[in-house]
């Protein structure tokens, strides 16, 4: 079956990232026993990485590069802000292992938008926070196979993600 929009795409995969030395680096697998499991068109993914399997069908092989600018976008230097460390207390205490340098914490901006925030400084008064993703400013080397291409249920449709198998279970 070829991948289509709102077809159910199984996808096994090798993403590499380059290193210091300018040699690809493997940073992430998804394999047989956990795969990539997303609705073509509405994956949250970069679009550029759905466009790329768009072509393709169930069995297909991919080898392809993600630019910067069509993965996670540059480095954004304004994303690193400095907070006061009141906004990490709970119940009026900041909760242990919390503020260790390298965390991600969840965490939402003045609008509601829910972000990913790394941790990068500890001071006594302050928390340096990286809310880059953590692949901007990468450039994208993904490798992998098609395992299985599907027709999405009316109810992953309504529900925007993929059930059973792979998917959320309810």
């Amino acid at each position: 079956m070829k991948i289509d929009k709102d077809k159910v795409v199984t996808l096994t995969y090798e993403l590499r990232i380059l290193d210091e030395s300018g040699e690809q680096s493997l940073i992430e697998t998804a394999n047989e026993e956990q795969p990539m499991v997303f609705i073509y068109g509405m994956s949250g993914l970069p679009e550029q990485f759905e466009d790329n399997l768009g072509t393709l069908n169930s069995g297909d092989n991919f080898d392809f590069k993600l630019n910067t600018e069509d993965g996670y976008g540059e480095y954004n230097a304004e994303a690193v802000v400095d907070l006061p460390k009141n906004v990490f207390e709970v119940e009026g205490s900041v909760p242990d292992n919390m503020l260790e340098e390298g965390n991600y914490i969840p965490m939402a901006d003045s609008e509601g938008n829910q972000l990913q925030g790394r941790v990068v400084e500890v001071t006594e008064d302050t928390v340096k926070m990286d809310f880059n993703h953590p692949l901007a400013g990468k450039e994208l080397f993904f490798k992998g196979k098609v395992e299985n291409v599907r027709e999405a249920t009316q109810e992953e449709l309504d529900h925007g993600h993929v059930h059973g198998e792979g998917g959320h279970q309810h």
